[in-house]
């Protein structure tokens, strides 16, 4: 990066460290330093919760999932609206209503202590492991930029969010959303015009679009019907819907964000703000990442996106036989490039046999380009067998620091950073609260002074930031992070999700009951996991119905027992 870069990101950086520490600055009770006591208008909801959900892994990974995949990871949020307008009518009032701190508080009432305990538990491992994965992509950044071993810089940027949370709170954290939205989006607008601007000047921008749809990146809706297809218009409808239903009714780190609402209404119209906006957002995200793609069909793509393990086979004994595939890759991509510029010219004829002629002739120069890379990878698991292999998460990020403007550069670097600060914050912060909440004034030291609580709940943000941390080292296995941490969260958010609508709509089943139908449902969900080929978008759904259909079952008889 140029100075100016630099200069840019560290100046946006500091803006939002300090400027939320202010802003949280005044925190002396436990409903100040979690809640921001109450009183946040329905747009700054809105902005936190899609602050929360939109991480650095969105803008990071989201457009490597498009390059790689196509936009079909749309699918996903399709389920979203639907959840958001049941929530409403649903669970917003009852938090309101009941005046908790955490969603984990209403199952005790309404069950019993241990189902509070194990749905709070539940939470503390999913979002801990999540927050993880949210410092873990930035740091990806640092990292390539500064030459820096990742795990300094994870250690690096993890402190700094965690003393950042610490220090100022939930007021820190929502106060300082609406900046970083207004950065992130800036960053995202102006990536893609600088990719418009770097295509061909011959290629007008409806060509481009024609060319990302004839390769396959615009498939962004699949109504077929296949419980092993990861995204189809199915899975996203239902399956999404209630991992939706789940992460912004029972997860904490989304609960918080509209329980900070001054009313029900202002509440609601968060989160229905969210649902109508959230799809259109993500479209734009995988859209973008779709003329990455384009991108790259007229201008040499690197063999491997990952700079890391190329250095590394690069300086190994295989360096000889890399340096040949490399040769390889960049004729077979020539190849290529004239085949997309014939599909360009079959378009503009629009002579349907020489069209089809045209697809024809690029689906087989693209195969030759991708049996390279294939041969590529196999050497990088042949010179070492712990090398990460999917490039995915850097495919955006090579991008932006080859071929964005100076300056430019230090913006969307700032943008991603800033959505990684304000996710985490996010997650953190729940943490703390279920920590402080349902667990430690609740089952260890229940009658305490105000002040020892908040000075706990800073502990206990410490303690989260440090466990996210150790588990970010370990992420760089993991894949696509943006299907890494939905992955992570569906093996929870069914059982989780089960319990409250257990606790909502069942009011015959008792506590004992639905304490070991959840333990049946999250059993069942690791096996699917485990032994099964099954979506994960569908453990969600088997999750929730495994835990209401179990409880069912067992009331009866637990009843019968308690009885006796």
């Amino acid at each position: 990066m140029k100075p100016l870069d630099w200069f840019v990101l560290v100046g946006f950086v500091t803006f939002i460290v300090v400027y939320g520490v202010w802003k949280g600055r005044r925190n002396s009770d436990l409903e100040g330093y979690l809640l921001a006591d109450r009183r946040m208008r329905w747009h700054m909801v809105a902005l936190s919760i899609m602050a929360t959900q939109a991480s650095a892994i969105t803008f990071l990974s989201t457009p490597g999932q498009a390059y790689a995949d196509g936009m079909r990871f749309v699918q996903f949020y399709l389920g979203l609206p639907v959840a958001m307008v049941i929530l409403s009518i649903t669970a917003v009032p009852i938090y309101h209503r009941l005046k908790v701190y955490t969603a984990y508080e209403y199952l005790e009432g309404r069950f019993d202590l241990k189902t509070r305990a194990l749905a709070g538990g539940l939470f503390l491992i999913q979002r801990g492991l999540a927050a993880g994965l949210t410092i873990y992509a930035p740091s990806l950044i640092f990292s390539l930029i500064l030459g820096l071993d990742i795990r300094f810089v994870i250690l690096f940027l993890g402190g700094l969010v965690t003393l950042y949370t610490a220090s100022g709170g939930t007021k820190a954290v929502e106060h300082t959303h609406f900046q970083q939205a207004l950065i992130t989006t800036g960053g995202m607008v102006v990536a893609f015009f600088t990719i418009l601007a770097l295509l061909p000047r011959d290629v007008s921008f409806i060509e481009s679009v024609s060319v990302a749809g004839k390769m396959g990146r615009l498939n962004a809706i699949d109504f077929s019907f296949d419980p092993a297809n990861q995204y189809n218009f199915w899975s996203g409808l239902i399956g999404g819907c209630f991992l939706a239903l789940s992460y912004f009714g029972t997860d904490q780190s989304q609960v918080q964000r509209y329980l900070t609402g001054r009313s029900v209404a202002q509440s609601r119209l968060g989160l229905l703000f969210n649902g109508m906006a959230k799809v259109p957002m993500q479209f734009a995200i995988l859209f973008l990442g779709a003329m990455v793609f384009v991108f790259y069909q007229f201008t040499p793509p690197p063999l491997f996106f990952n700079p890391g393990e190329t250095r590394k086979v690069q300086a190994s004994t295989s360096a000889d036989e890399f340096q040949t595939l490399e040769t390889e890759h960049a004729a077979a991509v020539a190849a290529k490039q004239g085949e997309v510029r014939s599909l360009v010219a079959a378009m503009r004829t629009g002579d349907a046999q020489q069209l089809a002629s045209a697809e024809e002739d690029l689906r087989a120069a693209e195969e030759t380009v991708r049996a390279i890379r294939g041969r590529a990878v196999e050497l990088m698991k042949a010179n070492d067998p712990n090398a990460n292999t999917n490039d995915t998460n850097y495919v955006f990020l090579t991008f932006v620091t080859r071929y964005m403007p100076t300056g430019i550069v230090g913006l969307v670097i700032a943008a991603i950073f800033l959505a990684s600060m304000s996710s985490t914050a996010s997650e953190l912060n729940a943490l703390a609260s279920t920590t402080v909440v349902d667990i430690y004034r609740r089952l260890i030291k229940k009658e305490a002074s105000e002040r020892h609580y908040l000075i706990f709940s800073k502990l206990a943000t410490i303690f989260w930031g440090s466990f996210a941390i150790l588990f970010a080292e370990y992420a760089s296995n993991l894949g696509s992070l943006v299907e890494a941490v939905n992955r992570l969260g569906s093996l929870f958010y069914g059982t989780i999700l089960g319990i409250f609508l257990l606790a909502f709509y069942c009011k015959r089943i008792g506590g004992n009951a639905t304490f070991l139908a959840a333990l049946v449902g999250e059993a069942t969900v690791l096996a699917c996991a485990r032994y099964s080929s099954v979506a994960f978008l569908w453990y969600n759904v088997i999750g929730c119905l495994v835990v209401i259909t179990a409880a069912q079952v067992i009331n009866p008889f637990v009843r019968k027992a308690e009885t006796v």
